[in-house]
């Protein structure tokens, strides 16, 4: 059973950076999709960045030229480095999964506060 475990989240001032990191267990067959949401209060979980098996690369807009998602296919491994953070990047962090059947998979969440 493939369970992403997330790691780097934290306090950090604007402008800082922080680099997220998560480890899938388990075998998520090819094609297939690693990624990062966010979720802060009061607000629907959107999608980050998500970075296929086969290289293609998705932002949201607000986060295009500051944040830069990278993957070892080979370890099963996604990261997010995160940089010229602002306030409202604060949020939960969740690590995404899709399998290679189209199962979808949820870390448990790194927290990323911004704030001086």
């Amino acid at each position: 059973q493939v369970r992403p475990v997330e790691s780097g989240g934290g306090l950090v001032q604007p402008g800082g950076s922080l680099r997220l990191s998560c480890v899938a267990s388990g075998s998520l067959g090819w094609p297939n999709v690693m990624g990062w949401y966010r979720q802060s209060p009061g607000k629907e979980r959107e999608l980050v960045a998500t970075r296929t098996s086969a290289g293609t690369i998705n932002y949201v807009d607000s986060v295009k030229g500051r944040f830069t998602i990278s993957r070892d296919n080979a370890k099963n491994t996604v990261y997010l480095q995160m940089n010229s953070l602002k306030p409202e990047d604060t949020a939960v962090y969740y690590c995404y999964v899709r399998k290679y059947d189209d199962v979808e998979v949820w870390g448990q969440g790194t927290l990323v506060t911004v704030s001086s």
